[in-house]
């Protein structure tokens, strides 16, 4: 009986060594926010922390413009999302909403870089 469950111990001790040397020197393969598509990224922040489906929707004007609305203005002017919610530049899609749209910038303004071009992204998908 001894001799047996040594054998299953050394066999399990095989197995493993040869396991781990095989997987040796590789990346773990971890799934990050770097391997989230920004657009799905984008839609996340935009049904979450930022808010912005609050004023927002696809395809309808509610207290804010439409998303598709806003990503056609941008498209044709050539316009910076990122910037505009960073407060770097002035509002182009309806500037009446501004003072309303103002309030929300003490959440855009602290979102990181790579969260307001996902935002963008996922804006621009329309």
């Amino acid at each position: 009986m001894k001799k047996i469950l040594a054998l299953v111990f050394i066999g399990l001790l095989i197995s493993c060594k040869k396991e781990n040397q095989e997987n040796f020197g590789k990346p773990a393969e971890v799934e990050t926010a770097t391997t989230q598509k920004p657009e799905d990224l984008g839609k996340e922040i935009f049904d979450g922390k930022g808010v912005c489906y609050t004023c927002h929707k696809p395809d309808t004007k509610t207290v804010g413009p439409s998303i598709k609305e806003i990503a056609k203005i941008y498209r044709e002017k050539g316009g910076s999302i990122v910037d505009f919610l960073q407060e770097k530049s002035e509002p182009i899609v309806d500037p009446s909403q501004y003072a309303t749209m103002k309030t929300n910038f003490a959440i855009t303004k602290n979102l990181p870089e790579e969260e307001l071009k996902a935002l963008e992204a996922y804006m621009l998908s329309f």
